[in-house]
């Protein structure tokens, strides 16, 4: 049977009894599960604009993009437009932040991905600006 923070979780996202059976059949799921209850409370992932030159969505030099632990946007702590050439750069960072915390490992010690950039070229390649992101996990603030 499903221990309090799978069970909590399973009601949340609306698994079934059965689904919720066949979710803890795999122990990466529930150690993941476990491990960022633990961690969520303690970080926050923050993609930082350390470059950005004729960006259409205009983004700027210092912009930060909040994230919880799992990769979703804290929308009120983030820059109103989300670009999608740039916001789905970030899918290979958040998850190796992810799976370093789930493992109980420093979050911010791995070797790629640690910036990114848009998909735009810039002007000078056919493209039209260009924009770079630094991204981290950080200690969340009042922990």
């Amino acid at each position: 049977m499903a221990d309090d923070i799978i069970e909590r979780y399973g009601e949340r996202v609306g698994y079934s009894e059965s689904e919720l059976e066949r979710f803890q059949e795999e122990e990466h799921r529930v150690r993941y599960l476990r491990r960022a209850v633990e961690v969520a409370t303690l970080y926050s992932i923050e993609a930082e604009v350390i470059r950005s030159r004729h960006c259409n969505s205009g983004y700027e030099k210092g912009q930060k993009f909040i994230m919880d632990v799992e990769g979703n946007f804290i929308t009120k702590l983030c820059p109103k437009k989300m670009c999608v050439y740039l916001i789905s750069q970030l899918t290979v960072p958040v998850a190796l932040i992810n799976e370093r915390l789930s493992e109980g490992h420093e979050p911010n010690d791995f070797h790629f991905m640690r910036y990114v950039r848009c998909l735009d070229t810039g002007i000078e390649c056919m493209g039209y600006g260009e924009v770079m992101l630094k991204v981290q996990a950080i200690p969340r603030k009042g922990r």
